[in-house]
């Protein structure tokens, strides 16, 4: 058969418990029955995936990867690093996939690589935070840490948003960052918080949800969330319920939307973009780039 297009499919083979291990064949027979010429790349280290996007010769008609949101912010850190860019398709494979959710992405593997073919592309905004991009979100925290880096049978055995909230159930063991944010239209907030995110998405580390008609992927804003430090046991009853209630009206809680962010933090305040780890930084910019990206979705958002 002469294919028509090619499809660059890139797969993290260890995402989610090497799911895509028993799918994989059946991944590329649907994009061959769709006329695509299937080139495979097997990631194996970190950087493997970016990469893989930037050098990619420009014959290429679509990059579809497989894996979780780090895989995905890979593959778009690479196109955005590219002069000309092609649509993107993305099979969830890993263990949170909040931008998945956010995008209200098949989790059924063969299903989503039918939504890619049978898709539609739609262009969407990305964050740079710095010199890096993220997809859905740049955060620091105590959920930022915990969200990551617990084992996903935990999260099953104990409920994810019990688990997490269950961690900051005693003051002691919250730990705050002085944090002072400046905004394009002049406002200024400085505090201590112990937990902040700069997102666009409805669905932050499995546990911090926004309502769909609070976010747009494309409107060329972030949105901002910042957790104020409780300073006694009311304070953290009422932050653990606005979480819980996914209703935020607490003074406990800051949501702002903008451009962009001017942040000043300390340098050992580690950050997350997109589930991956980013050194702290004294002074940092972080911009929304309007619709920088085009991905490929078979759903309404």
């Amino acid at each position: 058969m002469n294919h028509t297009k090619t499809v660059l499919l890139i797969v993290n083979p260890g995402a989610g418990q090497c799911k895509i291990k028993n799918h994989l064949t059946t991944v590329i027979g649907i994009f061959n029955r769709a006329d695509y010429k299937v080139i495979t790349y097997i990631t194996a280290k970190t950087g493997d995936a970016k990469n893989a996007v930037k050098d990619c010769q420009d014959k290429i008609d679509l990059v579809a990867c497989c894996g979780g949101d780090g895989t995905l912010n890979e593959v778009v850190s690479g196109m955005m690093e590219r002069k000309n860019k092609f649509p993107i398709g993305y099979i969830p494979t890993g263990s949170t996939n909040d931008f998945a959710s956010t995008l209200n992405l098949s989790f059924d593997i063969e299903k989503a690589a039918k939504d890619i073919v049978e898709g539609k592309e739609k262009s969407f905004d990305v964050g740079q935070f710095r010199n890096r991009y993220f997809s859905y979100t740049a955060s620091f925290g105590i959920f930022t840490k915990a969200s990551y880096s617990t084992p996903q049978i935990a999260k099953n055995i104990l409920g994810h948003t019990a688990y997490l909230l269950n961690g900051i159930q005693e003051l002691s063991q919250l730990k705050s960052y002085p944090l002072k944010v400046e905004l394009p239209n002049g406002e200024i907030i400085q505090d201590k918080f112990v937990f902040g995110a700069i997102t666009n998405a409805t669905s932050v580390g499995g546990v911090l949800k926004l309502s769909k008609s609070m976010v747009d992927l494309s409107d060329g804003q972030l949105e901002l969330i910042l957790i104020r430090e409780p300073k006694g046991l009311l304070e953290l009853t009422d932050c653990v319920h606005a979480i819980q209630t996914q209703t935020y009206k607490s003074d406990m809680i800051i949501l702002r939307k903008a451009t962009n962010f001017s942040v000043t933090a300390t340098d050992n305040m580690d950050w997350s973009l997109d589930g991956e780890k980013e050194n702290g930084h004294r002074n940092i910019k972080v911009t929304c780039l309007h619709k920088a990206i085009c991905l490929i979705t078979n759903h309404d958002i």
